[in-house]
């Protein structure tokens, strides 16, 4: 069986299985196009994530990843989802408790809420182009009112209240990016450009801190050199198996 597809909640999640397991897994948390129905799933189905998905698999990892309501933006109710997930998998496949994660765009914030849920839980975590702060980008895509719109109706369906409410609560919150919690982290940026490039330049300042004092790798790759990005993340992965 190469993978199997089933529903918590009212959601559709998938696992992948390698042909020889090493017993580690990996969560995927999906960027914004990400999705998981009754057949496949967009890492699957897309050319650029397909060899991630291959290469994973090809090193003995069991990969599984949830749909996750959609474009859900770090709610709690996909945080939960996500931790379900991890239980079930745990609970059903021969697998060691200890997870890694690879997030990319939207996906870190749900990562970023599971560090704190799960902190005992979680091996390591590889950010890929992430969006670490909501309310960074909320201020970013002001600038694009198309987008700002889009983003505004995604955030009232995920979080479930008014927008008006969601951005008040979210520009007074003092937001906490546990980049120090004592997780092997890795950050990868693919440099594009315009609203991307604005993003990779925040969030570089913000590991800045933790780049210096180890406890972040930080990563910057051109586009022409994506298909390593299999190879670097098994490589990161492998790199704190070492402690069962």
């Amino acid at each position: 069986m190469e993978n199997r597809n089933f529903q918590l909640d009212t959601e559709w999640n998938t696992i992948h299985y390698p042909e020889k397991p090493t017993g580690f897994g990996i969560l995927i948390l999906g960027d914004e196009r990400h999705f998981v129905d009754a057949r496949k799933c967009f890492w699957s189905q897309n050319e650029g994530k397909l060899p991630i998905i291959n290469k994973f698999k090809q090193s003995g990892y069991m990969v599984f990843s949830s749909n996750l309501y959609g474009r859900s933006w770090g709610s709690e109710k996909a945080a939960d989802l996500a931790e379900r997930l991890y239980q079930h998998v745990i609970r059903s496949e021969i697998l060691n408790s200890k997870i890694h994660i690879l997030a990319e765009g939207m996906g870190a914030l749900t990562a970023l809420k599971l560090m704190k849920k799960m902190r005992d839980q979680i091996r390591s975590v590889v950010f890929l182009n992430p969006i670490l702060s909501l309310k960074h980008h909320l201020e970013q895509e002001r600038e694009h009112k198309f987008f700002y719109k889009k983003l505004s109706k995604e955030l009232e369906c995920a979080y479930q209240c008014s927008f008006k409410q969601l951005e008040v609560e979210i520009s007074n919150c003092e937001e906490d990016i546990p980049l120090d919690s004592g997780i092997p982290i890795k950050m990868i940026h693919v440099l594009t450009g315009g609203r991307s490039y604005n993003q990779t330049k925040y969030n570089q300042s913000l590991i800045k801190h933790e780049v210096e004092n180890k406890t972040v790798e930080s990563s910057l790759i051109l586009p022409e050199k994506k298909q390593q990005l299999g190879t670097m993340i098994v490589k990161f992965f492998n790199s704190h198996e070492k402690v069962l």
